[in-house]
């Protein structure tokens, strides 16, 4: 009688760290997921972002784009960059099917049909933001259909494919 007295109890710890235990894991699947929702990002064209305008309005998104050299103006004192950027495809395959990237940027930038929309960036002025570089932004769009960017790469296609050729003559 004492052998099934003593394995009852065990029993009953046993099941109360197997329900523990599934209340932890429940509870970090829960933490992935809502934080998976909460810091996604949809990676988005310039031409995407203007059919999706409504449904997109305050989300997070990250968007490239063709910059358009002639719009960017720059507060120095408030350190504001505003600026238009062109649409440029998403897909590399389709990027590299029309010549490459530096080809896509001064075709997006020359093309006075090529949709457009207006960005405003917070911070110091990159070298980097030029006409026909690639601007690479994480933001949200506003109410006013303006892209208010919190995070700003770039990328300037010519400059690197420029350098290389010397790179390789002088080896």
């Amino acid at each position: 009688m004492q052998d099934s007295t003593l394995t009852s109890p065990a029993k009953g710890s046993q099941k109360k760290f197997v329900f523990g235990g599934i209340l932890i894991i429940a509870a970090i699947i829960l933490l992935i997921i809502t934080n998976t929702r909460a810091g996604a990002q949809y990676f988005l064209t310039v031409d995407e972002i203007i059919e999706r305008q409504e449904e997109i309005t305050g989300k997070d998104i990250r968007v490239s784009g063709a910059v358009l050299g002639e719009t960017i103006e720059y507060d120095t004192e408030n350190l504001i960059i505003k600026f238009e950027v062109a649409h440029v495809p998403g897909d590399n395959k389709e990027i590299d099917a029309q010549g490459g990237l530096a080809l896509v940027l001064h075709q997006a930038v020359n093309n006075p049909d090529a949709n457009r929309i207006f960005v405003v960036y917070e911070g110091v002025m990159p070298d980097l933001l030029q006409n026909e570089a690639q601007a690479i932004m994480t933001g949200k769009i506003g109410e006013d259909g303006i892209f208010y960017a919190s995070e700003l790469l770039l990328k300037c296609p010519t400059k690197y494919e420029e350098a290389i050729p010397d790179q390789s003559a002088n080896s």
